[in-house]
């Protein structure tokens, strides 16, 4: 099982991540991962990582597919790929509803046939074996209307890879399906190695349609807290739990809160969104079952922590991204999954 590291949110984590990514890339993690949702965008920290090391793969989980259009998407994963040489994993997802039109000012439609489309236009506007055209359900190139101008056009740059491997984060049933069918890999969060039974399912009816012959990476990520106290380590762990199971995304639009139930904690998913959007967020975090923590994160000493990691390399999952910001935690991780 490969290592891979999460940065996160730029500006999420106190001061600079820079020895925290040379620290990984020394002990021989796999890749670096990071994210965007409303505030910064997952593309310059990496490139800026990028700029600063040398070996380890440059992963986005995620870019928002409503945030830029397929063609873009296609520009921008050619042009670090080539500054990088060849160590781009391009991530990306729908977001949620509040988020695309909320921010976006985008329509939500439909996720399944919108990730689909983009897939695909991505793939073709890096194999530049034609101008780009496509006419689906989202997405019309050249534009349907308009001033009648549009022509299709061919990338002007020959990227250094044809195919990067596309990752696709995913938590319902049907987009997991889509994920095994289309992508080069999964990036599930809120991974529960224990209750794999509720993925795998799906995700192996995606991968008996796939046609791409490469294997397919399963990265889930984990949170990684080391300290001697465990409570206090599961505690720092909460707080994020509560905002996405309770606040990220509306009433009965929760996909967040939809997999914390089917995990089995329905009381506690209602229990957690109920005091979070009723603004009780420090009632919510302390509603978040140790239990969950210890199923979707690894906190405590380090011989819990090799213990607890038992049912991840038992896992279907072949990359492991580590959520963490203390540098002796990749330390252990790195030798304890050696």
């Amino acid at each position: 099982m490969r290592l891979g590291l999460s940065l996160g949110y730029w500006g999420a984590r106190p001061g600079d991540a820079a020895p925290l990514v040379r620290e990984a890339e020394a002990l021989g993690f796999d890749s670096i991962w990071t994210s965007e949702a409303y505030g910064s965008d997952g593309v310059t920290p990496l490139a800026w990582m990028g700029a600063l090391t040398s070996r380890i793969k440059l992963g986005t989980a995620i870019l928002q597919m409503p945030a830029r259009t397929p063609a873009m998407t296609a520009m921008t994963a050619a042009t670090l790929d080539m500054l990088s040489g060849g160590r781009v994993l391009l991530g990306l997802g729908v977001s949620g509803p509040q988020v695309v039109e909320g921010w976006h000012g985008q329509a939500y439609g439909s996720p399944l046939t919108r990730t689909r489309e983009y897939v695909e236009i991505v793939r073709m506007a890096l194999a530049r074996e034609q101008p780009l055209e496509y006419h689906g359900r989202e997405y019309q190139i050249p534009f349907a209307g308009g001033t009648g101008l549009g022509k299709p056009l061919r990338l002007t740059v020959h990227p250094l890879r044809k195919r990067i491997p596309i990752y696709l984060a995913a938590l319902g049933p049907k987009n997991v399906e889509l994920a095994g069918e289309i992508a080069d890999g999964w990036l599930p969060i809120f991974y529960s190695p224990r209750r794999e039974n509720v993925f795998l399912g799906p995700l192996d009816a995606g991968l008996k349609r796939r046609a791409a012959e490469e294997p397919f990476d399963i990265a889930p990520s984990v949170t990684v807290v080391l300290g001697d106290d465990v409570s206090a380590c599961r505690d720092s762990v909460k707080p994020v739990l509560a905002l996405y199971i309770g606040g990220m995304g509306a009433k009965g639009k929760n996909f967040y809160n939809d997999l914390a139930r089917r995990y089995g904690y329905e009381a506690e998913a209602e229990q957690i969104q109920n005091l979070y959007l009723g603004g009780k967020k420090m009632a919510a975090i302390a509603a978040v079952p140790d239990t969950l923590v210890d199923e979707v994160a690894l906190c405590g000493p380090k011989e819990r922590i090799a213990e607890m990691l038992d049912p991840w390399k038992r896992s279907r999952a072949t990359t492991l991204i580590v959520q963490a910001a203390q540098p002796e935690a990749l330390r252990v991780m790195a030798e304890l999954m050696g």
